[in-house]
C-alpha cells in the first residue's frame, strides 16, 4: 500500500528538480493484477478467503522479484544521530532546544548524502534542515525515521499523530509533509500535528506489505511515543490518523495507546479481526474514498506455518465494528486534500466533533 497521503501540490513538491525520483503514488500495481481472476475474490467460505490471501501474496511476489536489484532508500548511508535527553516539559524553550539538536543531525546526514552522491536524498534533507521546520527526532539510517511538528505543540489542545504506511521514507517525505500541513490548518490555531515516521514501513511492492511483520516491529516505538506525548500534554486531546499500512500498525498497537480516537483511512486491514480485538477505549473510525484502489484488494488474513499473509478484515465491513464516515470520491492518496469531505471529517473527529455522513457505528 502507498502512504502518499495525497497528490503532490505546492506543499508536497521536492525542494529542487532532479532527474530521478518520484513516488509512483498514482500507480495501482496490485489493483491491476487483482482485476483479472475476479472469481477468486467473490465472497465465500474459508477456502475462498484462503485463496484470496494466497493470490495476494503471489501477486506481490511477481511484482517484487523483478525490482530486487534496484537501489533502495535504506541503502543511503547516514551517521548515527546523537542521543537526545528526554523532554522534561513541553515549553517554548525546551522545544527550541530539541528542534536545534535535530536540525544538527539532519545537516550531518545531508552532508553525508551529498558526499556519497545521493542527490535526491541530499535535496530532501536540505529542505528538512530549514530553520523554520521543527523535528522532535531524526535518524537518517535505514530509510529514515522522523517526527515533525506542525503547529505549536506547547499550546495545542488537540494533537493529531499521523502514522503513514508503505512506501514512505525520507525520499518521499514531501507528500507526508504536505498532508500534515493541510490537516494542521484544518484543526486551527489550537491544533498541532505530528508526522510520525518512527518505523520502517515496507516498500510498496513487497511481500512485507501484505504481512503484519513490520507493524509488529514498530508497536513498541509507537506506544512509547504516544505515551510520552500524553505525559507531556495530559490535558490535550490526542488522536491517531492511520493511513494505508499505517492502520495495521495502529491496529496492532491499539491496546497500549492512550488516545481519544483512532482513524483508519485507506486501510487494507488493521491486522486484527475487529474493533473488539483492538482492546482500546478509543473511538475507532474508518473511511475510504470511492476512488481508493484498496477496495479492490482481498481483505483476509491467512495464518501459515511461517507466518501470516494478509492484513485482516476490511475496517469498513459492518462486522469489523468501526464507525464509518464519508470520505468523498478521492483516491488512495487524497484523504488530506484541501476542501475534501475526508479532510473536513478527519479534522472534526480529531477535534472531538461528530463527522458528517456517518453510515455505521459500533
Amino acid at each position: 500500500m502507498i502512504d502518499t497521503i495525497q497528490s503532490a501540490d505546492a506543499d508536497d513538491r521536492p525542494p529542487a528538480p532532479l532527474a530521478h525520483g518520484g513516488t509512483g503514488e498514482r500507480r495501482r500495481p496490485l489493483a491491476r493484477l487483482h482485476r483479472g481472476p475476479r472469481a477468486l475474490f467473490r465472497p465465500g467460505p474459508a477456502w475462498g478467503r484462503l485463496r484470496r490471501g494466497l493470490l495476494a501474496a503471489i501477486a506481490a511476489a511477481a511484482i517484487a522479484v523483478p525490482v530486487t536489484g534496484a537501489a533502495r532508500p535504506e541503502a543511503v548511508s547516514a551517521p548515527a544521530p546523537p542521543r537526545l535527553a528526554p523532554l522534561r516539559a513541553v515549553t517554548a524553550a525546551s522545544l527550541a532546544e530539541r528542534y536545534t539538536a535535530t536540525r544538527g543531525a539532519i545537516e550531518t546526514a545531508m552532508r553525508t548524502a551529498t558526499a556519497a552522491g545521493h542527490r535526491w536524498r541530499a535535496a530532501m534533507l536540505r529542505a528538512m534542515a530549514d530553520p523554520a521546520r521543527r523535528f522532535l527526532s531524526f535518524d537518517g539510517r535505514d530509510g529514515g525515521r522522523t517526527a515533525e511538528v506542525f503547529g505549536d505543540l506547547a499550546t495545542a489542545d488537540r494533537i493529531a499523530v499521523i502514522v503513514p504506511g508503505s512506501g514512505t521514507g525520507l525520499d518521499t517525505y514531501g507528500l507526508l509533509r504536505g498532508g500534515s500541513m493541510r490537516l494542521q490548518r484544518a484543526l486551527g490555531d489550537r491544533g498541532a500535528v505530528v508526522a510520525w515516521l518512527g518505523y520502517r514501513p515496507p516498500s510498496v511492492v513487497s511481500l512485507q506489505a501484505l504481512t503484519p511483520g513490520r507493524a509488529d516491529e514498530a508497536v513498541p516505538a509507537l506506544r512509547a511515543f504516544v505515551r510520552e506525548l500524553a505525559r507531556l500534554r495530559p490535558a490535550a486531546r490526542i488522536g491517531l490518523l492511520c493511513h494505508s499500512y499505517g492502520s495495521v500498525l495502529c491496529g496492532r498497537a491499539a491496546p497500549g495507546l492512550e488516545v481519544a480516537d483512532i482513524i483508519l483511512c485507506g486501510s487494507p486491514g488493521a491486522g486484527v479481526d475487529d474493533v473488539a480485538a483492538m482492546r482500546t477505549p478509543a473511538a475507532v473510525w474508518a473511511a475510504r474514498g470511492t476512488g481508493d484502489w484498496v477496495a479492490d484488494l482481498p481483505h483476509a488474513a491467512v495464518r501459515l506455518p511461517f507466518g501470516t499473509i494478509g492484513l485482516g478484515e476490511d475496517p469498513l465491513a459492518p462486522r469489523f465494528g468501526a464507525r464509518i464516515f464519508a470520505a468523498g470520491d478521492g483516491g488512495h492518496s487524497d484523504y488530506l486534500v484541501d476542501g475534501s469531505p475526508a479532510l473536513a471529517n478527519i479534522a472534526r473527529v480529531l477535534s472531538g466533533h461528530a463527522p458528517t455522513g456517518v453510515s455505521h457505528a459500533s
